[in-house]
């Protein structure tokens, strides 16, 4: 990990080349997962069937791909009180969290003679992703907290979740248990494009859904691409990033622990430290260097951060929040002595995370707001999963007589700029009655 003056060529460089580092996307990757959705599409069961006996489970069957309420009733049984304990902590702070972004119809009367408003209705059905990691030896028990519960609060009538299954044909009991409280209606053993494939065109086993939402692979992320505008989609998610804007006053130890817990996701992730002392970003080299050794991710992180990480001193804070403003990280920690000084001037961050006791795995797991963010950049034009993924607005509109009149020659006139006499004369035959 290099340390950069910004600004400087050598600077101007590695946040250019960090920014465009992308997700790795290859034509021959889409051609497959093009390969496989269509697969799917066009074959339903006995398509998923083969790809989850070819890599995941040999012995599965297309009668066993849906979760039984016995298996739940056993996986309860291989999870432990301090498992269910924590479950239950971050289950009840996301959704005290995401109840406050829910959204209301609304009517407004104002103008004589018309009737105008909005609708707000839950999509009425929901597919979340959700990786099983290693073979299911690490479930990303968090993910289904996080997509699940946000679908709950909107409305959704029908919530269905796809991961992958172990080897043997059963799904990690953590995933189950954390299922079972976030109160999905059915559970389906299927992973990678074929899963997408089948939440977005439905096979005889499994209903399609109208949204689909959650982490993955490359595989999984091209196949969302690939399948948006057939269904809703949270976003097109790359790589994660990590940016710690620091003073001299901040802990190097904090600030390279934080580093390392997004370079250890994967060699395309990005670790950037912004300082305004030269000795801090010193400091913090040395820290990451020690504490990458004990990392059992240790190869992954260090290529992440050879290939896209960063310490770059600035000239002063305000340079450092342009700067964060111009990469629009998926987190952004503040580090810093006064940080609520800074945060008005924030535009473009994923998620902010203020202060050293405030690490960004606490948004991870309990905080409350959702760890699906916005990366490569995207922060600059979108937003965190939430309960407005899974709902749609519909415009409400009524005019009187009267208030049409007042307002029909104004209509006529712009259809006529635009040449669409149908619509003008839509008017016209009414003001002739």
């Amino acid at each position: 990990m290099r340390i950069y003056h910004y600004p400087s060529k050598s600077a101007e460089a590695r946040v250019v080349s960090i920014a465009n580092r992308g997700a790795g996307f290859k034509k021959k990757d889409f051609t497959e997962v093009n390969r496989i959705l269509e697969d799917v599409k066009k074959h339903g069961d006995s398509a998923l069937i083969k790809y989850v006996n070819r890599f995941d489970s040999p012995g599965l069957t297309a009668v066993s791909l849906k979760v039984t309420a016995e298996e739940i009733r056993a996986a309860s049984k291989k999870v432990d009180r301090n498992f269910i304990r924590s479950l239950n902590r971050a289950a009840s702070q996301i959704e005290a969290f995401h109840k406050q972004q829910t959204s209301k119809s609304w009517i407004n009367t104002k103008r004589p003679g018309t009737l105008l408003g909005q609708m707000v209705n839950p999509v009425d059905a929901a597919g979340v992703y959700v990786p099983g990691g290693k073979g299911g030896k690490t479930p990303l028990v968090s993910s289904v907290l996080m997509g699940v519960i946000p679908a709950r609060i909107a409305g959704v009538r029908k919530v269905l979740m796809a991961t992958p299954p172990m080897k043997d044909g059963t799904v990690n009991p953590h995933l189950l248990i954390a299922a079972k409280k976030a109160s999905v209606d059915a559970i389906y053993k299927i992973g990678s494009a074929w899963a997408i494939a089948a939440l977005a065109y439905g096979t005889e086993t499994i209903p399609k859904t109208d949204v689909i939402v959650g982490p993955g692979n490359i595989y999984v992320t091209i196949a969302k691409k690939i399948v948006a505008g057939t269904v809703g989609i949270d976003m097109i998610a790359g790589p994660s990033e990590i940016m710690v804007i620091a003073d001299a006053a901040a802990n190097p130890e904090y600030i390279a622990a934080d580093l390392l817990s997004q370079a250890e996701h994967d060699m395309l992730a990005s670790s950037i430290l912004v300082t305004d002392s030269k000795e801090t970003a010193q400091a913090v080299v040395l820290a990451v260097k020690k504490q990458v050794k004990h990392l059992a991710r240790k190869e992954i992180a260090e290529k992440s951060l050879e290939k896209f990480g960063a310490a770059i001193v600035v000239p002063d804070l305000d340079v450092a929040i342009e700067l964060a403003n111009r990469m629009a990280p998926e987190h952004l920690e503040l580090q810093i002595d006064t940080p609520f000084e800074y945060i008005g001037k924030i535009r473009n961050a994923g998620a902010l995370f203020i202060g050293s006791y405030t690490p960004e795995p606490v948004g991870d797991y309990i905080a409350g707001p959702n760890h699906v963010l916005p990366t490569a950049g995207t922060a600059r034009f979108s937003s965190a999963l939430s309960v407005n993924h899974f709902i749609k607005t519909t415009s409400i509109i009524h005019y009187s007589k009267d208030a049409f009149k007042k307002e029909a020659n104004d209509i006529i006139r712009l259809a006529e700029i635009e040449r669409l006499d149908a619509h003008a004369n839509a008017v016209k035959i009414r003001l002739k009655h």
